[in-house]
């Protein structure tokens, strides 16, 4: 069993690297391998919608992004980690995150996702909630935790002061150790659950 953490801080050793250590901790300590990614400070461009992933099998841009597909195909689970820019997942991260999801190719269902996210002071929620999206319509569950998955700080070590930051990632890597094991189990006996994806609609009449 094994975890992909994505770490979008330009910080390779800040707020949300702290974070994740804390989240790997539990998933190690539970017998789920983790894998840190660093992607902050990488050149990573957006999709350009060509499509070319879907007669290729990955993305027309040869970067990080392509590197981390096969890992995402062999991963039970990830964790994205993101700082708040604004309200927001910052740029490198989104632009990461939708390309590997739109072109990796591997089956996402019933792969377990979180997110995680830091901030100074605010923004953190609407962060989490545009992260989050990526999972659902991806057929992922989403890991929850005791509160939302973020923690307060402006530099790494600030976050082990933020005591309920703290337990709320380690409940996160606890819970997430238990959905993967119980999806595992569930799957091995009975098969993942049949569903199907045919009704495409555009709205417009």
């Amino acid at each position: 069993m094994k975890v992909l953490l994505i770490n979008g801080s330009p910080d390779p050793r800040g707020c949300i690297h702290t974070a994740l250590g804390l989240v790997a901790e539990e998933l190690n300590a539970a017998g789920v391998e983790t894998e840190e990614i660093h992607i902050g400070n990488k050149d990573i461009r957006g999709c350009i919608g060509c499509r070319r992933c879907k007669t290729t099998g990955k993305c027309v841009f040869t970067d990080l992004v392509n590197e981390t597909s096969p890992k995402l195909a062999e991963a039970d689970g990830i964790v994205v980690g993101s700082p708040v820019y604004y309200g927001m997942p910052n740029g490198t991260v989104l632009s990461f995150m939708q390309r590997l999801f739109y072109s990796c190719g591997c089956d996402l269902h019933m792969k377990v996702g979180a997110s995680v996210v830091s901030c100074r002071r605010g923004g953190n929620s609407a962060t989490f909630q545009t992260l989050n999206m990526l999972f659902g319509i991806s057929g992922m569950p989403t890991v929850p935790s005791t509160y939302w998955n973020d923690v307060h700080g402006y530099k790494g070590q600030d976050v082990l002061a933020d005591v309920e930051g703290v337990e709320t990632m380690r409940n996160l890597g606890r819970n997430m150790a238990f959905m993967i094991k119980a999806i595992k189990a569930e799957a091995e006996a009975n098969g993942k659950p049949d569903t199907k994806h045919t009704q495409f609609m555009n709205f417009i009449r």
